[in-house]
């Protein structure tokens, strides 16, 4: 059958020329590549141009219609053997290596210096031993299967059949396209210009799969606790060595250790504190010692005035006698010799007197009937000859009637206190020193307390503290003191009768015999004077209960002479009252 005459090529399927439905952009890039790929090969011939060998053509009739305003191609597009259009953008390549089909009436451009054969040609195979599948139009073959190259027919193997063109159909992409000789029926297109490492490189079109999650590392529990026991481990050895190392060393005298330590304050406690009192008590107070001709003892007393007098108690300086020896020490240390000036055997107080000393620091006296039980209060003293003791505590009561000696078959050295009780530690060697209270004032003077070793009774003999401590009230020391001072004895207050002390019942029951040939009741003394006859019971002074002998002399004693006092007696089932004023005796 008679080929048909190839038509002219239209004037929008020259190489550079634009087509309708491109952009002006697009044709002058496609006139470009072809161009550049023309011009690497052979000089540029015009299109229209006659063949060589052949007549000239007659010219093209003209269309039945006008161009189109929007550059459409008329009826479907150039022609089966004109060029196809540029291959504007490069074939996808999604994931897994598989190229997306091009776009129909597209392909990809052969490589600069590749020319087209005319697409009624078969295009000649290579041998290759394993055959590709069948593949659409437009699709590339798997990524990584080799294409045949174009070759010559296998001699006594038939070449297959071309494959039927259409119009606006391109080969497959990625199928090179079979190389022959020019047909001078079927002008070849010009060559197309390889895709650039620019678009090689990206391919906007391509769909990127999403990466998969990176799975995170875990570790498991018992994994960690075996990491924490092992670095545990690791750091338990490494610690014992440095400490056996260092420990190695100090002993060796190689380490000098240096602790740390808070420094000096040299700021002074309040007033009010046992430290403020402390300060402020110990320079007046002193350690007493005295040495006789059978006995010693060590006691304490505290400065009176600037002249010298020191008070403390009768039972201290008693072992002196009348030629013993007695030294005072202060607490700065000095040392002096002191004599004594007078002393009473009925309130068991005594004073002494230093000479030539100075800077001594008197005490404050306080007021004894201004205190409270619960007071807080110091006791300071040299117990078992450690002097400068400081003890507190608080006043547990007070008018404790106690009595201290009796050693004497005639009971003259007895003392009567009505004393104030306290719950600061005394202990033997405290006597004679100042109970103060938180002002720093002497309310009391340590006399007695409650040994723990046999509880036989009071006195300032040896045995511990069990925090039954007694003071005599300093307003009875004040007045014992300052007649010791100035006349060397003290005076007590009497009313005159004798009492009886083997009495059981409850009261102080006046005698019915008289001491030696005496009546029990003095004649004109302040008793007979109140009407008070021998067997009368007295019940109370001044409206306190008595129940004894010792406990009505106590409070008998804790007056002045001269004070008056209200009785209360009991007469034949009866009671009765009397009032008196007090004498006074004075102490042998």
């Amino acid at each position: 059958m008679d080929e048909p005459k190839a038509p002219k090529p239209k004037w929008w399927s020259r190489p550079g020329a634009a087509r309708p439905g491109d952009r002006p952009s697009d044709a002058a890039e496609g006139a470009e590549e072809r161009t550049e790929a023309a011009d690497a090969q052979a000089p540029p011939e015009p299109v229209d141009a006659p063949m060589e060998g052949h007549a000239p053509e007659e010219p093209a009739p003209r269309p039945l219609h006008e161009p189109d305003p929007y550059s459409t191609p008329p009826y479907g597009g150039p022609g089966p053997w004109a060029p196809a259009p540029p291959v504007q953008h490069p074939a996808a390549t999604p994931a897994q290596g598989t190229h997306v089909p091009t776009g129909m009436g597209q392909a990809p451009p052969p490589a600069p210096g590749m020319a087209q054969a005319p697409p009624h040609q078969a295009p000649p195979q290579a041998p290759v031993t394993p055959q590709a599948p069948p593949q659409a139009p437009g699709m590339t073959p798997p990524h990584g299967t080799t294409l045949p190259p174009a070759a010559g027919p296998v001699p006594g193997q038939s070449a297959p059949a071309p494959m039927p063109s259409h119009p606006g159909m391109t080969p497959p992409h990625g199928t090179q396209p079979p190389v022959g000789p020019a047909d001078p029926h079927h002008p070849a297109p010009m060559a197309q210009p390889a895709p650039t490492a620019q678009w090689r490189g990206y391919d906007p079109w391509t769909v990127v799969p999403p990466a998969a999650p990176k799975t995170p590392k875990t570790v498991s529990r018992r994994g960690a606790w075996i990491a924490v026991l092992l670095i545990a481990l690791v750091a338990g050895c490494v610690g014992g060595g440095i400490g056996a190392y260092a420990e190695r060393d100090n002993a060796s005298g190689g380490v000098d250790v240096k602790l740390p330590q808070a420094p000096v304050e040299k700021e002074a406690r309040a007033p009010g504190s046992v430290a403020g009192i402390a300060a402020s008590s110990l320079p007046g107070v002193v350690t007493i010692h005295v040495r006789g001709s059978s006995e010693e003892g060590t006691g304490t007393g505290f400065v009176l005035d600037k002249q010298g007098h020191i008070l403390t108690n009768n039972h201290v300086v008693q072992p002196a006698g009348a030629d013993g020896d007695i030294s005072v020490t202060f607490n700065s240390g000095q040392d002096a010799k002191a004599e004594i000036i007078g002393r009473d055997t009925g309130y068991d107080l005594a004073v002494v007197k230093v000479d030539r000393v100075s800077g001594l620091t008197p005490l404050p006296l306080g007021n004894s009937d201004s205190v409270r039980v619960g007071d807080p209060v110091v006791a300071i003293g040299a117990p078992f000859d450690l002097a400068g003791t400081v003890t507190s505590g608080i006043i547990s009561a007070k008018e404790r009637p106690i009595t201290a000696g009796g050693e004497k078959e005639d009971g003259s050295d007895v003392s009567y206190v009505d004393a104030l009780q306290t719950d600061a530690p005394i202990n033997p060697g405290n006597s004679g020193g100042p109970l103060v209270d938180r002002k720093g004032r002497v309310i009391g003077i340590n006399s007695a307390i409650r040994a723990a070793d046999d509880g036989s009774g009071l006195g300032g003999g040896q045995g511990g503290s069990i925090g039954l401590g007694f003071a005599i009230p300093i307003n009875q020391g004040k007045r014992v003191a300052e007649e010791l001072i100035n006349t060397g004895k003290a005076t007590h207050p009497v009313i005159g009768v004798t009492l009886d002390m083997g009495y059981t019942g409850d009261g102080a029951r006046v005698n019915t015999k008289g001491a030696g040939s005496g009546p029990p009741v003095t004649s004109g003394g302040p008793g007979d004077k109140a009407g008070i006859k021998a067997g009368d019971v007295i019940t109370e002074v001044d409206g306190v209960p008595v129940h004894s002998g010792q406990e009505l002399i106590v409070k008998i004693r804790s007056h002045r002479p001269g004070d008056r006092l209200a009785l209360t007696l009991e007469r034949g089932g009866k009671k009765r009252t009397a009032e008196l004023t007090l004498g006074s005796a004075s102490s042998g």
